[in-house]
């Protein structure tokens, strides 16, 4: 199929033809046969024609002829006029002082005629003889009065009232605890005491051996592929080993002053970790931290017993109000670990949550209760007596996934709990999903792949590596080394307390 394009005639051949190319462009081009040209035709002109675009190249067809431009414009003939202009005048009424309206008399008001022509139709009546007709009278001139709104309820007729839902009261929320924010001015005192080529050993084992040794290895692979000599490792564990048990006092004292200052409202999670940090041998025996440790125990001990009061309380209150759901969380996490739930306030939360349960209550309904109730200490106390009478297939899903949990439940369900695989756990709520970032061009060097290599080398290759190898002798390697018996019994605890 063809279609049509501008070209440009760009040169005349002795055979006829021309070559062109597309107007105002240096692509596409091509010949055409010079006898489908106008007459007159010159080295520049610029024509339409009808091109067919196939395999073999762009063929002129044919020359369209341009349209004729045609001006059609009307145009209006002023005639003008010998008589003079004569300009257009108003006069304005004048105003009766007395009311500020045109006209002296009541009767030449537009709203007093009116009322005339009104009150003339009422005498007139239907018929134009005077006589009011039908009418009713309108007595005194007082309008009836408005039926009363009793009088309205009465006339209307009786409407289906719709069913009216009222939450319950919300329940006053606690302040959310604080967690803890360790400072580090015993650690930087510390540090301050340490040689400068042994800090960044130091700062390691306060990670742990582990990040010692693993730093270590890569360090000396970095090393060996350079063809530098590299650091002898047993050396480097040795001084990490004699730098950690003052390290780790001194980072349990930023924690420990920190959970001192928030006791009264520092997260229990915290507060036991710290406690439970306490235990480490190293920090029982110093005598710096026997009184914060005294402290703190004592602490803890009042913490739970209060959190644990403020726990059965909010549980109490929304049984009362009828949370049934926030009730039953609530009761799933405990603030002391192996409390024991009061029987009383579990019969009534169980009595309650089986009141929630009803053959007419609606699935999201079951599905909520069921979700808290599962992982609540009542459920073994939870009976139900038929299933709703709407059962969808989200309410399934739900009742097989807990069938382990709920088996009285699940039997009326139909669904046999077979007690096989990994017990299922609270449901956590999604977050929405966040759209991620469009990534930026590349770049020439990578910058993620030179930290990474040169780290070990830069840092601590030469402050590591030269102190042992070249300024300490054999002899003091090798009594550095003797020691090393004992090191099974240091290292272990700082394996363990790493991660605390």
């Amino acid at each position: 199929m063809s279609r049509r394009i501008e070209i440009e005639l760009t040169s005349s051949r002795p055979d006829g033809t021309w070559t062109w190319r597309a107007a105002g462009a240096r692509e596409p081009k091509g010949v055409l046969d010079g006898t489908i040209l106008p007459n007159g035709s010159k080295t520049g002109d610029v024509v339409k024609v009808d091109a067919e675009f196939d395999i073999d190249g762009i063929e002129i067809l044919s020359v369209v002829q341009n349209r004729a431009k045609t001006s059609k414009v009307e145009t209006l003939s002023l005639i003008s006029d010998d008589r003079n202009f004569q300009p257009v005048t108003q006069q304005l009424a004048k105003r009766d002082k007395r009311d500020g309206r045109p006209g002296d008399r009541r009767g030449d008001r537009p709203g007093d005629r009116r009322r005339d022509r009104r009150d003339d139709r009422r005498d007139r009546g239907p018929r134009g003889d005077g006589d009011s007709g039908d009418r009713r009278p309108r007595g005194n001139g007082e309008r009836p009065a408005r039926p009363t709104d009793g009088e309205r309820r009465e006339r209307r007729p009786d409407r289906p009232r719709r069913p009216r839902f009222e939450a319950p009261p919300e329940l006053p929320q606690r302040p959310r605890a604080k967690r803890l924010k360790a400072g580090n001015a015993h650690r930087k005192e510390v540090l301050a005491t340490i040689p400068e080529n042994q800090r960044p050993i130091a700062e390691l084992a306060l990670q742990g051996m582990q990040a010692v040794r693993q730093k270590l290895k890569t360090a000396n692979e970095s090393l060996a592929a350079e063809g530098k000599p590299t650091m002898p490792e047993q050396s480097v564990l040795q001084m990490a080993q004699d730098l950690l048990p003052k390290l780790r006092v001194a980072d349990w004292l930023d924690r420990a002053e920190a959970a001192k200052r928030d006791l009264e409202q520092l997260d229990l999670r915290d507060l036991r970790s710290v406690v439970a940090a306490a235990n480490d041998p190293v920090i029982e025996r110093d005598d710096a931290c026997r009184p914060l440790v005294t402290e703190l125990r004592a602490g803890l001990v009042t913490r739970t017993e209060s959190e644990h009061q403020n726990w059965l309380a909010d549980i109490t209150a929304a049984v009362e109000i009828g949370r049934v759901v926030r009730a039953l969380k609530l009761a799933g996490q405990p603030p002391k670990a192996g409390a024991i739930f009061p029987e009383e306030l579990g019969r009534k939360l169980a009595e309650v949550t089986a009141a929630n349960l009803t053959p007419d209550a609606f699935p999201d309904r079951w599905i909520a209760v069921l979700e808290a109730v599962a992982f609540s200490p009542v459920r073994s106390l939870l009976t139900v007596a038929a299933p709703p009478t709407n059962v969808t297939p989200e309410l399934t899903k739900t009742v097989e996934r807990l069938a382990s949990l709920l088996p009285g439940i699940a039997q009326l369900f139909g669904v046999t709990a077979t007690g096989k695989g990994q017990a299922p756990k609270p449901l956590r709520p999604t977050k929405p999903k966040r759209i991620p970032p469009k990534p930026a061009a590349p770049s020439a060097p990578s910058a993620s792949a030179t930290p990474t290599t040169e780290a070990p080398v830069a840092v601590e290759a030469p402050v590591v590596v030269e102190a042992p190898v070249a300024e300490t002798p054999v002899a003091e390697t090798l009594a550095a080394d003797e020691p090393v018996v004992e090191a099974p019994a240091a290292e272990a605890p700082a394996e363990g307390d790493s991660p605390a």
